[in-house]
This record gives C-alpha cells, sequence and structure tokens, in this order.
C-alpha cells in the first residue's frame, strides 16, 4: 500500500472517529439549542439543561426564561429551536405559525396565592370569590369580613390589600385568569382569560420573578406565583377553596390530584385546562407547562438533539420535578407525549 493511500485512510479513520464523538455532528463542534418562553418551569428546566449538559458535553442549551407570551412569539417567528409555555397556544396562533408545532407537556405545577402579611403566621385561606373581587379591585382592605370569615382566630391588619400581578405576557397568568373566569362570572365578563390580560387593580412584576420579589419587599401585597418562587423565597402559599367546598394546600399531591380527574378530558394534542378540577383534594389553580417544538424540524442535527432531550426530560429528567415543587406527569401523559417526539421528522426521516 502506498504511503498516500495509508495516510488518505488514517484520515478518513480519525475523521469518521471525531464525527462519532460529537454526537453525528457534522461541525464537530457543539450542537446548540436556543429556548425561550415561560418562567414558571424555569427553575426545573435550569436544571435539566445542566444535568443534561454533564451527560452530553457537546450539547449545549440555553433557556431563557421570558414569559409564555414572548415563548410563543419566538417559536413562532422561529428564533429559537423550541418555546415554552403553561398556556397551551390559541388555535389561531397555531394557524399563523410557519409549521405544525407540538404542545410536550413536561411536568404540573400549583400558581398559588402568596402575601406579604405581617404577623400572620400560618397560611390564610380564600375562597373562590374573594379571590376574584380582590382582583378585581372590589375588596380593598385585610380585615373585610369575607376574609375574616375564612380565617377565624387570624388577626387581620386594617390595611390597604395591594394586588401585585405579572407585566409581560405570561403563561402563569393565563392559567390564573382561566381559574378565575371559571369561578367568577364577572371576572370572566369584565377581564377574561389571556396571557396579558387587562389588570382591573395593581402594580406589575416582570416574570415570577419580578412578582415575587414585589410582594417580598411590599408590605400588604398580594399577588400569585408558581409554587417554586414562593417556596425559594419562603413566601406563604394560601390555602384555596376547590369545587368541593375543601381547602387545599398547594401540594404536589394536590396537583397530581387536579391533573388524574382530567386525564378522560384531555384531547389528543394534549391541549388542556386543568384549573377548577373536580375531587376533593385536588388544588384548583394547577396547570401542565410544555414545551412547543415544530413537527417538520429544519435541521437533523439539531432536530435529533431536541428530541433526545425531550425524550430524556420526560424520563429522566421527571426525577427532578419533586424537589423542586413540581408535580410530574401521569404516566398515560407521558406515553401521550412520547407520541409527539416520535412524530417529530427532518428531511421527512423520524428523527427517533
Amino acid at each position: 500500500m502506498s504511503l498516500s493511500k495509508t495516510i488518505t485512510l488514517t484520515l478518513a479513520a480519525v475523521l469518521a472517529l471525531t464525527l462519532a464523538a460529537c454526537g453525528n455532528n457534522a461541525t464537530g463542534g457543539d450542537i446548540r439549542l436556543q429556548g425561550a418562553g415561560a418562567t414558571f418551569p424555569n427553575p426545573l428546566y435550569q436544571k435539566w439543561v445542566s444535568e443534561y449538559g454533564k451527560q452530553h458535553t457537546n450539547v449545549k442549551i440555553d433557556y431563557q426564561s421570558v414569559g409564555s407570551g414572548a415563548g410563543i412569539k419566538q417559536i413562532k417567528e422561529r428564533t429559537v429551536d423550541f418555546g415554552a409555555s403553561d398556556s397551551p397556544m390559541k388555535d389561531e396562533d397555531l394557524k399563523a405559525a410557519p409549521g405544525e408545532i407540538l404542545h410536550i407537556p413536561t411536568v404540573l405545577g400549583a400558581v398559588v396565592i402568596t402575601y406579604n402579611l405581617g404577623g400572620v403566621a400560618q397560611p390564610l385561606r380564600f375562597a373562590p370569590d374573594v379571590i376574584a373581587d380582590i382582583f378585581l379591585g372590589k375588596l380593598k382592605k385585610w380585615s373585610d369580613a369575607r376574609i375574616k370569615a375564612d380565617n377565624a382566630g387570624v388577626t387581620l391588619p386594617d390595611t390597604d390589600i395591594t394586588v401585585v400581578h405579572r407585566s409581560d405576557g405570561s403563561g402563569t397568568s393565563a392559567v390564573f385568569t382561566d381559574y378565575l373566569s371559571k369561578v367568577s362570572p364577572e371576572w370572566k365578563e369584565k377581564v377574561g382569560a389571556g396571557t396579558s390580560p387587562n389588570w382591573p387593580t395593581g402594580i406589575g412584576g416582570k416574570g415570577n420573578e419580578g412578582v415575587t420579589g414585589q410582594v417580598k419587599q411590599t408590605p400588604n401585597t398580594i399577588g400569585y406565583v408558581e409554587l417554586a418562587y414562593a417556596v425559594q423565597n419562603k413566601l406563604p402559599a394560601a390555602l384555596i377553596k376547590n369545587k368541593t367546598g375543601s381547602f387545599v394546600e398547594p401540594t404536589i399531591d394536590a396537583v397530581t390530584a387536579a391533573a388524574a380527574g382530567s386525564l378522560a378530558n384531555t384531547p389528543e394534542d394534549l391541549r388542556v385546562s386543568i384549573t377548577d378540577a373536580a375531587g376533593p383534594t385536588a388544588y384548583p389553580i394547577s396547570s401542565y407547562t410544555y414545551i412547543l417544538a415544530y413537527k417538520a424540524q429544519t435541521d437533523q442535527i439539531k432536530g435529533k438533539t431536541l428530541v433526545d432531550f425531550l425524550w430524556w426530560g420526560i424520563h429522566d429528567g421527571e426525577k427532578f420535578a419533586k424537589d423542586l415543587q413540581y408535580a410530574p406527569l401521569p404516566e398515560e401523559i407521558i406515553k401521550r407525549a412520547e407520541t409527539k417526539i416520535n412524530s417529530m421528522t427532518a428531511g421527512g426521516q423520524p428523527l427517533r
């Protein structure tokens, strides 16, 4: 064999090994995925990105916690590889997208009522009509008789209630206002459900982080955030009266109970609301959160990497959920999410 042929074969072997080591990345470098959207699951997604990166050192995933509204906008405009939202995309948004977008549920969480009230140690209790009237600006004092009625033995101050809400397009807001629209006809008529409602009263904060910060630093405030943010910041989370009349604490089991009650009504595309769920132990402001991805990927390597990450997330990634105050997906929903991931293609070829 000639020297030149030996060198050529050696170079070919080295190239093959390099490609294999890079996860078939033809550039031989890192594979980068950009995601953006919901702040609701951000603590979990940052954990997922970190843990997945340890196992796949050539995969670099950046997730920006910018709110569900921004996540939906960016996936529609294809400026990210995947979006994220707690609120399923509306039919008109899906139709306006340049391709079919899938909703991949990742975990479940609770939107909690949190507050900053000096001298009140135990978690407060709120009935649905009281929550609606506070956020409508109709119920203005912490010492109001309707709040007192559900909180016997608690000394409530005679101070004004300051409402804190999201200032950005938010899936957390969509979940919360979806709940309020179900329990309050007046809320449904005057405000309705959505990512960017026209708030009747209050001050705004950007992201779950912003609302948490406003409540934490401002006395006599009340706001709504994802459970993980309240726990991390040592803020209280109220018990909410559910459909059966039970006051339910926002726990992982109570969120799981809300999901269990909606399995039979979950549509094929997995876009579902589980607020105001039936069942004595169901927490009434619960929600799935979703990763949004195009069914037909434009880049084979990035598409395969995204599919592998999503598969890892709904299997191995679920074990991180509970420690971060999220409820893992029900088995039936995992199976249905698997079908969605398996349907993803690039150039007409399956990615799994």
